[in-house]
């Protein structure tokens, strides 16, 4: 299956929330080529970068569980 390499860049509002984004994470492992998180304490929120190379079923089954979680938004990017 054909894959395709992506940016999820995701805000976590709601700290309480990151451990059901890292089990999901956990989930699509094998797809991730890199991960990068920076706290940004005056705002209270965190910046997540998620490099993935993955078939775009998975990307997008990633992305929308993302979505789902409260107090947590997610955008993906794709390479052209």
């Amino acid at each position: 299956m054909e894959t395709r390499v992506a940016l999820i860049g995701i805000i976590v509002k709601k700290r309480e929330n990151a451990e059901r984004l890292n089990e999901i994470l956990h989930e699509y492992g094998e797809y991730i080529i890199g991960r990068m998180g920076v706290p940004y304490k005056e705002r209270d929120i965190s910046v997540i970068s998620i490099a993935i190379d993955a078939p775009q079923d998975k990307i997008s089954a990633l992305s929308g569980k993302i979505g789902m979680i409260a107090g947590i938004s997610s955008k993906v990017i794709y390479a052209p």
